[in-house]
């Protein structure tokens, strides 16, 4: 049987209680044992780590120890898949420029907060994205530094009306990459649980999770 971590907490505007409650329903309805966790220091028990499918991040604006960011990120590099969404893993510790650099990306700004805005599919065949179109979301819309190695399924482009000097911009909403031998995946939807509401938004996130899981 596959196996699952969620670690929530940090801001709770994200609603991160929320989100675990949700996804863990979602992975065991997917055959998964799941284990819930309100600390980061569920990331110290490396061996119970080691042994896990999928580590599933809910952690917005905290603070992470060298410690606790040593166990997580050397259980990705062993093959353990890590998946999340909007600043639940993208937005986590902004001190933690070593953690960015194993998710693929940081949160920078939301112009204009909750506004309407497109998501448009760019990779029409991964299994995360094939199949879905292009939609339309009522959320934050993310713009984001990002690394360049990302394989990029879905962006987002900025039409410069609360931020005259983006226009035009396109930013990437969803992406995959590695991790030496872990699987990452991201999506930068889901301010709040009411996001998932989104079809397409709740589906792409659990086909990143089964993707990125051992």
């Amino acid at each position: 049987m596959k196996s699952a971590l969620i670690v929530w907490g940090g801001w709770e505007g994200h609603e991160p209680q929320q989100c675990a409650t949700l996804f863990a329903t979602i992975l065991r309805d997917q055959g998964y044992s799941v284990t819930i966790s309100d600390t980061l220091d569920a990331y110290l028990d490396t061996e119970k780590l080691a042994a896990l499918s999928l580590i599933v991040p809910i952690w917005t604006m905290g603070t992470i120890t060298p410690e606790q960011l040593s166990g997580l990120s050397s259980a990705v590099a062993s093959g353990v898949g890590l998946a999340g969404w909007h600043g639940g893993m993208a937005d986590s510790f902004r001190n933690s420029t070593d953690y960015q650099f194993m998710v693929g990306g940081q949160w920078v700004a939301h112009p204009g907060g909750i506004i309407d805005y497109t998501v448009n599919i760019t990779n029409h065949s991964d299994p995360i994205t094939a199949g879905i179109n292009d939609f339309a979301i009522h959320s934050e819309q993310y713009y984001m530094h990002i690394d360049p190695m990302n394989q990029v399924l879905a962006t987002t482009t900025f039409n410069g009306e609360h931020a005259p000097w983006i226009a035009g911009n396109v930013v990437p909403v969803v992406w995959k990459k590695h991790w030496a031998s872990g699987r990452v995946f991201y999506c930068s939807l889901g301010h709040v649980v009411k996001d998932f509401e989104t079809p397409e938004a709740l589906e792409i996130v659990r086909r990143g999770m089964l993707w990125a899981s051992r």
